[in-house]
């Protein structure tokens, strides 16, 4: 993990530990299957084992890690199955919310779609993997909360956690952050137009293409 820590600290240690997991984790900074050594993690971060040993349990709750006995906790690793089993509640899920989103959105939705995806476009240009995937979560979930569900968005959310390591991976390639610029253009103007089922179909095709490329990264894993 990258030796910069951040120099105001959430409340306490345990959610300033997770935070910081987390990034690293939905970054890309540390990789699925990489082993998480708590004793250089609570040195670096200047915290006890306590709020560490916390904060693993609480990612291993949301299925970013796994704990081995005998050998400590572990980046999660999906199998092809489990990668398209999230992909398919997502669409399950985000076709609702999106159908709502678009439906009571409004004009406020399309500017604000428009500023991230400048955001978007800006890190897929520069190659910033890290920019990109940040900027691309705030995309979509702009979005889906514009649905006015809560518990709907949270749901999703939990979804998007277990893979943000995978979509990192997929940013990697050139090609496929060109794709993702021009897929989330096409959603934006099917909100324009207030075509939900436009953006549905856009979504679908960006969630299969995302699938289909991760899905080679995981065979020759």
């Amino acid at each position: 993990m990258s030796s910069a820590v951040p120099k105001r600290r959430p409340p306490t240690a345990q959610q300033f530990v997770l935070e910081e997991l987390r990034r690293a984790i939905t970054t890309g900074e540390l990789r699925p299957g990489d082993q998480i050594r708590q004793d250089a993690l609570a040195a670096r971060l200047d915290v006890s084992r306590v709020p560490l040993r916390e904060a693993l349990k609480s990612l291993e709750a949301e299925g970013l890690v796994v704990h081995h006995v005998h050998r400590g906790y572990f980046v999660a690793e999906l199998s092809l199955a489990d990668l398209e089993e999230v992909y398919r509640i997502r669409e399950l899920l985000e076709t609702e919310a999106v159908r709502l989103a678009v439906v009571r959105g409004g004009d406020g939705l399309v500017a604000a779609l428009e500023g991230i995806q400048r955001e978007v476009e800006r890190a897929a240009g520069a190659g910033d993997v890290t920019a990109m995937a940040a900027a691309n979560r705030r995309f979509h979930f702009t979005l889906i909360e514009a649905s006015r569900m809560p518990r709907l968005v949270r749901l999703i959310s939990t979804l998007w956690d277990a893979t943000d390591a995978y979509r990192s991976l997929y940013y990697t390639e050139e090609p496929n952050r060109e794709l993702a610029v021009r897929e989330h253009r096409a959603v934006i103007s099917a909100v324009r137009h207030g075509d939900e089922n436009a953006a549905v179909r856009e979504l679908s095709d960006h969630r299969a293409h995302a699938v289909a490329a991760l899905r080679e990264v995981l065979d020759l894993a």
